[in-house]
């Protein structure tokens, strides 16, 4: 796979313009100050118009598609979602990219991984961290070319460039203090950093371990869904074999005309029902044995439904009938009254 080419991108005229004026006033002054100021004006001058560098280093590029998803996984294990640079989730997902563009796990990592680069890149122009601001520029802009707030950082980091070069031109002096204070604000930027990259990561967790969760939610009730479905269907469709294979097994079926009970004791009356005060019925259709016992039932009707079936039916399966010919099979309404 041949690797794309990074086209430098030109300086910005007015940060050309503003190191010409610094170079203008180290000129005009000669006394012991401007020449320690020199230097350090000289180097963040070089810094204001250095070229942005690359998003994907080249170690990073050379590696194999196996090794940059292992390195990816890595690095968000341990918070490193865009920094250090050469070693972050970031540009190994986009070097993963490059080697298989129509991954969609690669592309939603680096959608995911989209704003917090973009909340480090305003805290790095913030900080006037120039060069760490246009290496997370570039990590967005190989992302995303089109992400609506690429105009507005590229913005921010010119501005904020032609503001240092001002503050530089202006400063007559650099002393010790002044690079214990760059080295404090090297050290915080770093510590910010981690723990930015910490919280970040953790959000990232969090969101995927709740997407995780509702996905396999859905996955089990569907399953239990079509299982219950699937053991109705099943239920009903034994029953009915059940039921043909008796009407064919008997084909002198006695009428329930021939009935005659010897015993029918009542259902008992479900509490919970008798509590409330809920009155109904259930039909019941029951075949009759040879012997007079009851040999199934199943429910046919009931108001309300579910309420007092089980205690309809089983005493129903108790009843007993003088014998007959052959099994009859009949139907009988047991009405429940609270009152009655």
């Amino acid at each position: 796979m041949s690797k794309s080419k990074q086209v430098p991108r030109r300086p910005d005229m007015r940060l050309v313009a503003g190191v010409m004026l610094v170079c203008a006033l180290a000129a005009c002054k000669k006394d012991n100050t401007a020449e320690q100021a020199g230097p350090a004006a000289t180097q963040e001058a070089a810094q204001a118009v250095a070229p942005p560098p690359v998003a994907v280093s080249a170690e990073v590029a050379a590696m194999g598609a196996e090794q940059l998803r292992e390195a990816a996984s890595a690095a968000l294990r341990e918070q490193r979602l865009y920094a250090p640079a050469g070693n972050n989730a970031m540009e190994y997902y986009l070097a993963l990219r490059d080697k298989s563009p129509n991954d969609p796990a690669v592309a939603s990592a680096l959608t995911d991984l989209m704003p917090y680069t973009l909340i480090a890149t305003e805290q790095s122009i913030n900080r006037d961290d120039f060069s760490e601001a246009q290496r997370l520029y570039a990590l967005m802009e190989k992302t995303n070319p089109q992400a609506p707030a690429l105009p507005r950082l590229k913005q921010s980091i010119a501005d904020a460039q032609a503001s240092l070069a001002q503050r530089t031109a202006d400063a007559a002096a650099k002393t010790e203090e002044d690079a214990k204070k760059q080295a404090d604000l090297e050290k915080q930027r770093l510590a910010d950093q981690q723990k930015l990259q910490q919280q970040a990561a953790q959000q990232l967790a969090a969101q995927q371990a709740a997407d995780a969760k509702a996905a396999a939610d859905k996955a089990a009730a569907d399953k239990a869904a079509a299982d219950k479905a699937a053991a109705d269907k099943a239920a009903a469709d034994r029953a009915a074999a059940q039921r043909t294979a008796q009407q064919q097994s008997a084909p002198a079926q006695a009428s329930s005309n021939d009935l005659r009970p010897i015993s029918t004791p009542s259902p008992r009356y479900p509490p919970e029902a008798y509590r409330d005060g809920t009155a109904g019925e259930v039909q019941v259709e029951f075949t009759v044995g040879t012997d007079g016992s009851v040999t199934s039932a199943r429910v046919v009707r009931a108001d309300p439904p579910r309420v007092f079936d089980r205690e309809a039916l089983n005493a129903v399966k108790r009843w007993k009938f003088q014998p007959v010919s052959s099994p009859v099979t009949s139907r009988r309404t047991i009405g429940f009254n609270p009152g009655g």
